[in-house]
């Protein structure tokens, strides 16, 4: 029989065991397909944590991957002639089809939790074939297998939430060096967008510069960042149209002087635990504090073709 990757319950930190699974058959419009790679993330170190929602005992760990489709009789036919290299990603949620307001329904991110009964660190999965989309064809099967929930979570924080992903605007993506931030950075560039990365190390900064931001500020520059950040930007724009922040904690009342009136600051995470303040200064501004997550089938679709 296939295995698949559970956890057990342990005081904590969860073990991992390994767990005998059937072989599923796919119906009329689903496939099985061959995990080749799948990845981590720091959702996945939650649940062993105990502190992620709805955690199954029972159902395989991990949202992201990298598969090869397999033949099967009976399942969906216009994947049945495709060569055995073609390598598949796989939607890492589900319920949430192309709304770009948020789920049309009840939402899942699979892996790990009950609400979901698909995980990726399994050896053989059944999805439906609507929910594929081809791995560029530029990256290894490790690289392909970290991008589904990171691109996604980055796609819909930049291009919908911010309503700035337009050439020659201003953006600020914070803790440059985890994966979504570095993701919107490469979604900014390529869109044409002028963007600034901060972090509080300067050889993720200047990693980052490879990738092509205007420049970078460390946290923890002596006379405040946002007054090192406004000495960057450029005289005719200098403002931030937007800011792309995952750590939450003071990323108001840090940025709201350097955004422009009527300027987004789009929250993905809380890493610090600290929730965000919105000062009367900010409101006064019009500025616009939006919480982003996940995102939908069709975005999928439209990051992978950029």
């Amino acid at each position: 029989m296939p295995n698949a990757v559970v956890i057990s319950p342990s005081e904590g930190y969860h073990t991992l065991r390994l767990k005998d699974v059937p072989l599923l058959r796919p119906g009329p419009q689903e496939l099985l397909l061959q995990i080749v790679t799948a990845a981590l993330k720091h959702r996945d170190l939650y649940i062993r944590q105990n502190l992620y929602p709805s955690i199954s005992f029972e159902n395989s760990l991990l949202a992201d991957a990298c598969a090869l489709v397999r033949p099967h009789p009976g399942q969906a036919s216009r994947h049945l002639h495709l060569p055995a290299s073609v390598r598949e990603l796989i939607n890492p949620g589900s319920g949430w089809l192309s709304d770009p307001e948020g789920p049309e329904g009840p939402y899942t991110v699979h892996g790990g939790t009950s609400p979901s009964a698909l995980g990726m660190l399994q050896e053989y999965v059944v999805v439906p074939a609507a929910e594929l989309e081809l791995a560029p064809d530029h990256l290894s099967e490790a690289e392909a297998a970290a991008l589904p929930l990171t691109g996604l979570t980055a796609w819909r924080a930049l291009s919908t939430k911010s309503s700035n992903a337009k050439a020659g605007r201003n953006i600020l993506v914070t803790g440059i060096g985890g994966d979504v931030a570095l993701m919107v950075l490469l979604f900014g560039v390529a869109k044409g967008c002028n963007v600034y990365v901060r972090s509080s190390s300067q050889p993720k900064i200047n990693r980052a510069k490879s990738l092509g931001p205007k420049s970078g500020v460390l946290y923890t520059e002596e006379d405040g960042w946002p007054k090192a950040l406004r000495k960057l930007l450029p005289h005719d724009r200098s403002f931030l149209d937007a800011v792309i922040d995952g750590a939450g904690g003071d990323i108001v009342d840090s940025t709201w002087k350097l955004v422009k009136l009527g300027g987004v600051i789009v929250s993905y995470s809380i890493t610090s635990m600290a929730q965000p303040n919105l000062p009367m200064q900010a409101v006064m501004k019009n500025t616009k504090l939006r919480g982003s997550t996940m995102g939908s089938r069709r975005s999928l679709g439209k990051w992978c073709a950029l």
